[in-house]
């Protein structure tokens, strides 16, 4: 299978992650996957019960997906360690990256982690965080970041991506291009940073260029307005965070997604049609949607409409398929016939 066979529905779909309501395999996620061919879902607390569940959920998502001639889901979940981890005990639980004293710590969480995720059948983790905590006292990500070094923040976070990923689980970096400067929270308002771009260059942007280096699969963008770097639009939405810095000149070639666009931040500011516009233009591409909403409906018809009218866009998307499905033939290709 490749991009260029991909039909406008398949093309549509594979840039979607959503997430889902319900603890096993029913009408609206087969739905999700058939109708809407998405390309991934992501898991929350509120689908988990204990780890067979789990484990017969994954197995089935991705037994129908084969069944309706589409490729691997992305199955995602947010497991940083400390506060932000979906999966309780009976799993492995970790203090958090702040609790990280050296390499020996990322490594043995990357390893664990990535142990539990495969034995249930996940894929992909939105880890690490690589946001460098420059006002540890007021950061918003303090509880959640590294430090306030970046080049600790680096030597950490590219060891869990490296081992992760070594382990077949995708690595997601988080929150490009750095929301360590913020003390607003996303989720409910969208921050704002008047920062000098040379700043940013020589502080946040380090250890997203090093998890580059180091081929991390993913990178989610934030939900932050960076004045000096695009006074319209945040990073989620921006041509030229997304495609011109990310992308042309940082050199990215995996997969470039939002952060969840129901946070707040951009809920209640633009409405789904313009948001799916911002995202095509910029070459971003998996659009995240974490709560099962008539969103998610919307988001495909807009991409699918989108693609249908122009040649350009279908192009893009062709291509954006084509970085989905190399990524998933690189970690997902033996979940084919399966």
């Amino acid at each position: 299978m490749d991009s260029e066979s991909f039909n406008h529905e398949q093309l549509a779909g594979q840039r979607l992650m959503v997430g889902f309501d319900g603890t096993d395999m029913n009408p609206d996620l087969k739905f999700l996957i058939d109708i809407l061919k998405v390309g991934g879902i992501i898991l929350f607390s509120r689908i988990i019960s204990n780890p067979d569940q789990i484990k017969q959920l994954c197995a089935s998502a991705q037994g129908y997906a084969f069944s309706c001639g589409q490729p691997p889901l992305f199955i995602a979940i947010d497991q940083e360690g400390g506060q932000v981890a979906r999966l309780k005990e009976p799993f492995t639980q970790f203090p958090g990256n702040p609790a990280m004293k050296g390499e020996a710590d990322a490594v043995n969480f990357a390893r664990v982690t990535a142990r539990e995720l495969i034995e249930i059948g996940l894929n992909m983790n939105m880890a690490p965080v690589l946001d460098v905590a420059l006002d540890e006292g007021q950061s918003i990500v303090a509880s959640r970041a590294f430090g306030s070094d970046p080049q600790w923040v680096s030597k950490l976070g590219t060891k869990v991506i490296e081992q992760l990923q070594q382990k077949g689980i995708m690595s997601v970096a988080k929150h490009f291009p750095g929301i360590g400067r913020t003390t607003l929270d996303s989720h409910i308002e969208m921050p704002t940073l008047d920062v000098d771009p040379n700043t940013l260059e020589s502080s946040d942007l380090l250890p997203f260029k090093a998890a580059i280096q180091h081929n991390v699969a993913g990178i989610m963008l934030s939900h932050i307005l960076y004045r000096q770097l695009d006074p319209e639009w945040p990073a989620s939405l921006s041509t030229r965070i997304a495609r011109d810095m990310l992308r042309s000149r940082l050199g990215f070639r995996g997969i470039v997604m939002t952060d969840d666009l129901d946070m707040g931040a951009i809920e209640i500011r633009y409405d789904i049609k313009t948001i799916i516009k911002q995202i095509l233009s910029a070459d971003i591409d998996v659009a995240l949607i974490c709560h099962r909403s008539q969103k998610i409906e919307n988001a495909f018809e807009k991409i699918l409409d989108t693609i249908s009218r122009s040649p350009e866009t279908k192009k893009t998307a062709v291509a954006s398929a084509g970085r989905i499905l190399k990524m998933k033939g690189k970690y997902l290709d033996d979940l084919k016939g399966n």
